[in-house]
């Protein structure tokens, strides 16, 4: 799933569509009903957030950002090289008016003539490669959950069966679908326990709401909105103190009412899902537009070159915060200034397929790619081989790989979120860089509430919290998820190879752990914002990216 809070990547891109926060706090709404609410004649003031905060220096203007201008002040002077990143995501917007100067071109082929001119299996691949479609042009855009898949596709052989029982060369496969069958109970089980009385707390909320826009004269409000009402009789004083609580708990005040609806649905839509994923065997949507043998990684030559249909605002606010022209005077910012970006799709709506990533990435260094960037991840991964080989692949070739933690808000040390860098036969590719997200006080969070975090397996954070980039349709928008963060990093990582080309994948990663910025004291531990936690222990850095320490370093290479 691809890691980005809204609603993806999906893909999940690494978050789903209603954060953990949230149901957490519709469940603890829910559970009470009407919870006494503060008084809402007192309004809350949100937290000012600036747009391209992530970019800005720490010690000159007190944003947790990475320090941009610093660095390229100090590479004035210096010439740089192209490089070019690719993007396995959901998709781009290849006609975006901050993204067309920047986009990766593959010269070898004649556009729109319908013929491989290149003879590497890929027809019109000009700007990249969609492995999530059919050879007519058609794109996968449902959503796709591996849980389900692997829960389905191995029970008969696994269900009841203890490990010892396990052939030797079946035993990865059955503990995966072990960790896929505790996650299908947990959430079905999850499922039957608060749908009954979500479903009432919708419709309570619902009436409320009727009677708070009847009060109000309007279709819909916000926080700001209330305050009126509380001269109002008992049942619409006790809507509007109800609604006011809601806003209260999500700590929003400028969210609509509409909004959280919206949320909810989505919230009780989740749970559904969970029933039907543990009672029915998912359909192969992927299957039938490919028609590949899944199986087959050598099976190859299928998809097509089309990457902006259905493909969201994910891949392209991913593409846009690595490299959207810099200094053109529209939009944003892009963070490294002579780059490529070459989409690859391998995200549907929802989880990827391991082969169609395990081809993105041979793809990638097949075509020149120096960075690859991968805001994307899911719990399990059942033919981990096959990416664990492209992995290896990459580091033949010395390809860098940067990969988003993860939105769970989890220690992901040994409840692993894929793909990861350690190799079923237990040794760990070097050219590979773990990205956890990080805020600031505009934020609300200097460690992002969403993101997965460890000592061991997470290198380093950056930036993720409202991270304002391109959008399809030459718009911008901002957004929050490791989804962002990853990028973050990849975009320093390619400013690094621009103007020190003769730098290692491994040197690379050094310089940017080494360099990062030091974050003194304690933090909320994301997704147990009860426990307070040095931010150093949240990573093997415990330190944020920036980019000016790391030309420092590499300047001394």
């Amino acid at each position: 799933m691809i890691p980005g809070r809204q609603s993806p990547a999906g893909p999940y891109y690494n978050h789903p569509p209603v954060p953990a926060t949230m149901k957490k706090m519709f469940l603890l709404t829910a559970s009470a009903f009407f919870i006494a609410a503060v008084s809402f004649a007192q309004q809350q003031t949100a937290p000012v957030k600036k747009e391209g905060w992530h970019l800005l220096d720490p010690a000159g203007t007190g944003y947790l950002g990475i320090s941009l201008d610093a660095a390229y002040k100090l590479l004035e002077g210096r010439k740089s090289t192209p490089v070019i990143v690719a993007v396995i995501d959901s998709g781009i917007d290849t006609a975006h008016e901050d993204l067309l100067s920047v986009l990766w071109v593959n010269t070898r082929e004649i556009p729109g003539n319908g013929i491989d001119d290149d003879g590497n299996g890929y027809v019109d691949d000009i700007h990249g490669w969609n492995f999530c479609g059919s050879k007519s042009g058609e794109n996968l855009a449902r959503n796709s959950h591996e849980i389900t898949r692997v829960y389905h596709n191995w029970k008969k052989e696994f269900e009841g069966k203890k490990e010892s029982r396990i052939l030797a060369d079946r035993k990865y496969l059955y503990g995966q679908w072990k960790k896929a069958a505790a996650l299908i109970e947990e959430e079905y089980r999850n499922a039957q326990a608060n749908l009954p009385r979500l479903l009432d707390f919708e419709k309570n909320l619902r009436e409320n709401r009727r009677l708070v826009e009847a009060a109000l004269g309007k279709d819909d409000f916000k926080a700001a909105d209330l305050p009126p009402l509380a001269g109002q009789g008992e049942q619409v004083k006790a809507a509007a103190n109800t609604w006011y609580n809601m806003f209260d708990r999500f700590g929003n005040p400028d969210m609509a009412a509409s909004t959280v609806m919206t949320d909810l649905g989505g919230y009780i839509g989740q749970l559904n899902n969970a029933v039907t994923r543990k009672t029915t065997p998912p359909e192969d949507w992927r299957g039938q537009l490919t028609k590949d043998k899944y199986e087959d990684i050598n099976d190859r030559s299928y998809g097509n070159n089309n990457l902006k249909e259905g493909s969201g605002d994910h891949g392209t606010l991913v593409s846009g915060t690595i490299g959207a022209t810099r200094g053109n005077g529209i939009g944003m910012d892009g963070i490294a200034a002579n780059v490529r970006i070459m989409g690859i799709r391998a995200v549907p709506g929802g989880d990827e397929h391991d082969k169609d990533v395990a081809l993105a990435i041979r793809y990638a260094v097949d075509n020149g790619a120096k960075v690859i960037n991968m805001s994307f991840g899911k719990p399990v991964s059942p033919y981990k081989k096959m990416v664990d080989d492209a992995v290896r692949y990459a580091a033949s070739k010395n390809v860098l790989l940067i990969h988003g933690s993860g939105n769970d808000g989890k220690d992901i040390t040994n409840d692993i979120f894929y793909p990861n860098p350690v190799f079923l036969e237990g040794d760990t590719a070097t050219n590979y860089i773990t990205v956890g997200a990080s805020g600031d006080k505009s934020t609300g969070a200097i460690a992002a509430p969403f993101s997965n975090y460890s000592k061991k397996s997470v290198d380093i954070f950056a930036p993720g919290m409202y991270i304002y980039a391109t959008a399809t349709n030459n718009i911008y928008k901002g957004a929050d998820g490791t989804s962002l963060a990853c990028p973050v990093a990849t975009g320093v990582a390619a400013l690094l190879f621009s103007y020190f080309p003769a730098l290692t994948p491994q040197q690379v990663k050094r310089i940017l752990i080494e360099t990062g910025e030091t974050v003194n004291g304690s933090v909320p531990l994301p997704g147990e914002a009860e426990k307070s936690v040095p931010f150093s222990s949240l990573s093997v850095s415990g330190k944020i990216i920036n980019a000016a320490d790391a030309v420092k370093m590499a300047m001394k290479e």
